[in-house]
């Protein structure tokens, strides 16, 4: 039996009783996720100034580099031997040259002119011919009984500093759309300021990882920005290229990929000459693919599996255990070693991310959503960055 009463077809849109299918969920694709952010945390307290200052402090030295071309009479005997710095060496310290067996005894430093006069082979051991800028390792200091006291040696603190930088965006919405019903939205305003402090949030992370402070007026003007110096930036001592300074150059071939021996070499370094423990591995896409791409060959699966996982979370070495994180904010061709506790994202007392309400000009709601920030990253020389990766 045909249908003959009232069907919605029949009358299409023009029927105003109709209420039209629309979800009340609003998807957004922009990315906006902070995966740095997250990992590293609430800081532990707010900076108090503009210009955030921390100290740090080294221990003394336990080793040398020989700066000298030419070694009389011969490298293996020669007695007298400039360094870069003299002051690092006492009576009586035992060196090691380089990776070698030999240990020589210090008998006099010259800081003067940067020699120092050593006897080779001591306590029999083999003397090992000696080179323009390999290290000597102080093992220690063999005192005489009964001497006086050395003179007393100390490190100076140092005064590190980063720049806070501000970030907002501004709310402004007219008393009609405010007042109009619209679908998943119940109060548009508070709509506005959760869009606007995703997009903030995204790029305090940005920053975080790639900010640069300007090159004079660092501290701001009324026509000089302020702005933070970014991780990337504040690393100096560790910055490593595949194929120099020691870290092998991806597969032989020329490449630079990202592997295991590149990885683990970087990790290398930063231990030689550090007491941080790199804990997070800071990677884009690309680098993460390659990261994951380490255990290729050791995965194995049985016929019944029906999951395939191909991913990394955590990579442990010898020289620490690292968590990965994925950032799309990193560059493509590098990859960031950090010791977290030593990094720190703080805000300006009393000037982490709120809204602020402004006076209204018209027949609308205008409001700011501010905040301050600045990166502490404590002892640069405990984090590390590769670069120049193949992507």
């Amino acid at each position: 039996m045909a249908f003959t009463g009232k069907a919605s077809y029949s009358g299409g849109a023009s029927l105003p009783e109709l209420v039209e299918d629309v979800s009340d969920i609003i998807g957004i694709v922009s990315p906006h996720e902070t995966p740095l952010l997250d990992h590293l945390g609430d800081p532990k307290r707010s900076a108090l100034s503009t210009v955030h200052e921390w100290i740090e402090d080294a221990l003394l030295a336990n080793k040398g580099r020989i700066n000298q071309g030419s070694f009389s009479p011969s490298a293996t005997t020669a007695t007298v031997l400039i360094v870069d710095d003299a002051s690092v060496f006492r009576v009586g310290d035992l060196v090691r040259p380089g990776q070698s067996g030999e240990v020589m005894l210090v008998n006099t430093v010259n800081t003067g002119t940067n020699a120092i006069a050593v006897s080779r082979g001591y306590g029999g051991t083999t003397a090992a011919a000696v080179s323009n800028n390999l290290e000597l390792f102080v093992l220690g200091n063999a005192a005489l009984e009964g001497d006086d006291a050395p003179e007393a040696r100390f490190t100076n603190r140092v005064r590190r500093s980063n720049y806070s930088q501000i970030f907002t965006a501004s709310v402004d919405v007219s008393g009609s759309m405010q007042a109009a019903a619209a679908y998943g939205i119940d109060d548009e305003v508070d709509y506005q300021k959760q869009e606007r402090m995703r997009e903030l949030l995204r790029d305090l992370e940005n920053c975080v990882i790639n900010g640069v402070a300007p090159s004079s007026d660092q501290q701001g003007s009324s026509t000089v920005r302020r702005s933070m110096n970014g991780i990337l930036h504040q690393i100096e001592t560790n910055s490593f290229t595949p194929g120099t300074g020691g870290i092998p150059d991806g597969d032989g071939s020329g490449s630079d990929e990202l592997n295991e021996a590149v990885l683990n070499a970087s990790l290398k370094a930063i231990w030689d000459q550090s007491s941080g423990v790199v804990d997070t591995i800071l990677v884009g896409g690309a680098q993460k693919r390659k990261i994951n791409g380490f255990a290729n060959g050791a995965r194995a699966y049985l016929p019944e599996d029906q999951t395939y996982s191909d991913m990394i979370s955590v990579y442990e070495s010898d020289f620490g255990v690292c968590r990965v994180v994925l950032s799309r904010w990193m560059p493509t061709d590098s990859v960031i070693l950090l010791d977290s506790s030593r990094v720190s994202v703080m805000p300006l007392q009393g000037r982490s991310f709120h809204y602020k309400p402004l006076a209204a000009t018209g027949d609308s709601i205008a409001g700011q959503v501010i905040g301050e920030y600045t990166l502490e990253m404590k002892n640069e020389n405990a984090h590390g960055v590769i670069s120049g990766l193949a992507v």
